[in-house]
């Protein structure tokens, strides 16, 4: 296999793969790829081409069909950029969604009204689970939003020469509106969670700082000054289907330093002192993270784990129904 490399511009390379001749007309054809950056960056690229043709997993980009096309979207450029939560969700749409109701057409062949009749389609028998029936307009949204980011990349690519999906009126979902305790229900919550002394805490803190239940799970010790009854959010806890990861938090704005009121101190003091407890009477068996929300043995507390804690406890307590996250809107 062949291949070389030409300069365009400045940071500007234009990788030639020759793909063979033309079984009709006997030409040679080849392929261009502009590549951004430095002429190692376009040796690279040159090579993994060449690597592709070699092991025969290399498409032709004007043969490439859309469900060809979205799993390198998710491999080469997805999975690497997003959290391992949002590439799994990504992941779970294109295989269960995208790729069957969009997956058969050719991409040079995929047009704005092949994109408008999935959505159609989606809203009305689109669920999966849970019988029949369609997703809700908040779903399909998030789709072509998901669609749509992975077809522009395909522009950027030179796969394609426009999005077909801006030329595509998604759903529009109401606004949802948010929910929130009053100071009476606050009480309420405060009061039946004694029982469970690691989910009051929890409930005390997004209650009080806003936090989300992923940055309260990833709370740690040196995270706080209680003698200045401050604290600061520097990670946050993220469950996929098979691991549990220490990211960034949500946003740059989410890395902030939060207020305690003394209540929330006091509270914390308490935990600590009880905590300690634990870790000596645990020995080498307590595995210290310094987390202040975490299991009985140190090990980081699930996310979903707290959910569930949180709904046995509305439920048992016939308290109004709210998610955890609906805490973070009463604060």
């Amino acid at each position: 296999m062949k291949g070389h490399i030409r300069e365009r511009g400045k940071k500007t390379w234009a990788i030639v793969v020759d793909i063979g001749t033309d079984p009709v007309t006997g030409k040679r054809r080849q392929r261009w790829e502009t590549i951004h950056g430095s002429k190692r960056q376009a040796q690279q690229a040159l090579n993994h081409k060449l690597d592709e043709l070699a092991i025969g997993t290399y498409v032709d980009p004007s043969k490439m069909t859309v469900d060809e096309y979205l799993k390198r979207w998710l491999a080469d450029y997805a999975k690497p950029k997003v959290s391992a939560k949002t590439y799994e969700r990504y992941d779970e749409i294109v295989r269960c969604h995208l790729t069957p109701g969009l997956g058969e057409h050719a991409m040079s062949d995929l047009r704005p009204l092949h994109i408008q009749g999935y959505y159609s389609r989606a809203l009305e028998s689109g669920r999966l689970r849970h019988g029949k029936g369609g997703l809700s307009k908040r779903t399909v949204l998030h789709h072509h939003r998901i669609l749509r980011e992975a077809l522009e990349q395909a522009v950027k690519w030179q796969i394609l020469a426009r999005n077909p999906a801006d030329a595509v009126e998604p759903p529009h979902p109401s606004r949802i509106e948010m929910r929130a305790l009053d100071d009476a229900q606050i009480k309420i919550f405060l009061g039946v969670s004694d029982g469970n002394k690691l989910l009051r805490l929890a409930i005390l803190l997004a209650l009080t700082t806003g936090l989300r239940r992923g940055e309260i799970l990833a709370l740690r010790w040196r995270d706080l000054e209680l003698d200045s009854a401050v604290l600061a959010v520097r990670q946050s806890l993220e469950e996929t289907k098979t691991e549990l990861t220490f990211k960034e938090p949500k946003t740059a704005k989410s890395r902030r330093t939060v207020a305690l009121p003394a209540m929330t101190v006091d509270a914390l003091k308490k935990h600590r002192a009880d905590q300690a407890r634990t870790r000596l009477m645990l020995g080498p068996a307590y595995q210290d993270n310094d987390l202040v929300c975490a299991q009985a043995d140190g090990r980081p507390l699930h996310p979903r784990s707290l959910t569930h804690a949180f709904v046995g406890l509305v439920a048992r307590e016939k308290l109004p129904k709210v998610r955890f996250h609906d805490l973070r809107h009463s604060h």
